[in-house]
């Protein structure tokens, strides 16, 4: 999951360590982290958060690669990646998470292919179809008076 479009391009767009950026931020492509970043929102099709990186928002993005600080939630259509020195405080949304050794981490997180239905109602429709009841297989319920 590298944040890289062709060889010579990493990223689109840059807050660079020591620089703060406060509000909205969508942007189609890549982006990097390692300032500070508060907002309402923050939107990009792949985002890395730096070491240096701090992040204080609700974050959507197709791919997401931690190092930093994230207070917030996170959602991620492809994939959520925390390396060894992330910290993150917030619910996670994606269908894959690669959590490494020595992350600290504080919230839910929901891994699903389909992020738009709650994980309870898909596994329990999952679980309810075709199953076996004890009705089925013996055609009366048990402990129950002949």
């Amino acid at each position: 999951m590298a944040l890289v479009k062709n060889q010579t391009e990493v990223t689109n767009s840059t807050i660079g360590e020591n620089s703060y950026f406060n509000g909205k931020f969508f942007i189609n492509g890549s982006l990097k982290i390692d300032g500070k970043f508060e907002g309402k929102s923050l939107q990009a099709e792949h985002l890395y958060i730096g070491v240096t990186g701090k992040v204080k928002t609700n974050i959507t993005a197709s791919s997401v690669i931690v190092e930093g600080i994230v207070a917030g939630n996170v959602t991620a259509r492809n994939r959520v990646m925390l390396l060894p020195t992330s910290k993150i405080l917030g619910d996670i949304k994606t269908p894959e998470l690669i959590i490494q050794n020595g992350v600290i981490l504080e919230g839910r997180c929901m891994i699903s292919n389909d992020l738009k239905h709650s994980a309870k109602d898909l596994i329990e429709l999952e679980y309810s179809k075709d199953s076996l009841s004890v009705e089925k297989i013996f055609g009366k319920q048990p402990n129950a008076k002949e």
